[in-house]
């Protein structure tokens, strides 16, 4: 099915982790896509991509981007203080937004620890929800990617990883997953207003994460737990402090509570989606050690 005839979708945060997937979900799909970047001749994105520049935190450098396009994938990657002229100029040019947020508003510990980023989230949704733009909200849970910032060293050098609160469970999504169903909303009608909170299929410990990357690779990785005042120390002056405090009372407050995971991934792309051993075994490289003299 090709959909060649539409208004293209401006796709914000195009170069990143989830804007990549959604390009390409979208181009699979045949819709024209038109990515925002600050260095468009480093985007690195496909030759079928209109890719043009802006900027965030410039709002009135939007607007030859924004001409002529029919939706916006919006990812926040600028501080909060441009937002409302950003909307503004999104509500003057499309017709519909989706919005990749948090599940701030889900009723469970894991996810109402305090968390900067949930409130700059609640501020672009009541923006969007004000300038009259039809919305759809995506909020994934935790991304299973974040282990490649978290892990990889320490499983690719050795044989344990040290982290703290082991026993605390979650539902890591895939974020092909989560690009799939952004890329639905972005071009099917029937989304428009919907809220989509996004998880994995499945309730695994950390532990039990770690111990599943080390069955892909073919090496038994011990999970060593570490003290939340340890792991402060040593993610010092590397790691954002409120980072690190979201992450702590989010794990702690996870102990002894069954996960929230819904069935809305497989309910909007028609297929289940990817269990964490799946998304391991694709990222299995990453974790194996690098040959003698290999320089990154």
């Amino acid at each position: 099915m090709t959909r060649t005839d539409m208004q293209p979708v401006l796709v914000t945060g195009a170069t990143g982790r989830v804007g990549r997937l959604v390009v390409a979900q979208l181009l699979e799909a045949g819709v024209p896509v038109r990515a925002l970047s600050r260095r468009p001749a480093d985007a690195g994105l496909p030759a079928a991509v209109e890719v043009v520049s802006g900027d965030l935190t410039l709002p009135e450098s939007l607007d030859a981007g924004l001409r002529g396009i029919g939706a916006v994938f919006l990812v926040w990657t600028a501080p909060p203080a441009t937002a409302p002229a950003v909307i503004e100029r999104l509500a003057a040019h499309a017709r519909r937004v989706v919005l990749l947020s948090s599940p701030h508003r889900t009723p469970h510990p894991f996810f109402q620890q305090p968390n900067p980023m949930a409130r700059l989230h609640a501020e672009l949704e009541r923006l969007i929800a004000a300038s009259g733009l039809e919305s759809t909200i995506i909020r994934p849970g935790m991304f299973a990617s974040n282990i490649l910032f978290w892990w990889t060293s320490m499983i690719r050098d050795g044989n344990v990883v040290r982290w703290p609160y082991g026993a605390a469970e979650t539902a890591p999504i895939d974020e092909r997953d989560l690009a799939a169903v952004a890329a639905r909303a972005l071009y099917e009608e029937e989304h428009g207003g919907a809220d989509y909170v996004l998880t994995g299929p499945e309730s695994l410990s950390q532990a039990e994460q770690v111990g599943i990357i080390g069955d892909v690779i073919g090496r038994p990785i011990r999970f060593e737990e570490m003290s939340p005042e340890e792991f402060r120390r040593e993610t010092a002056g590397h790691w954002p402090a409120p980072v690190v405090d979201m992450l702590l009372a989010a794990w702690g407050a996870a102990i002894g509570q069954p996960v929230y995971m819904t069935s809305t991934v497989s309910g909007i792309i028609g297929s289940p989606p990817r269990t964490f051993r799946q998304w391991a075994e694709d990222h299995a490289d990453a974790f194996l050690k690098r040959p003698e003299g290999h320089e990154v």
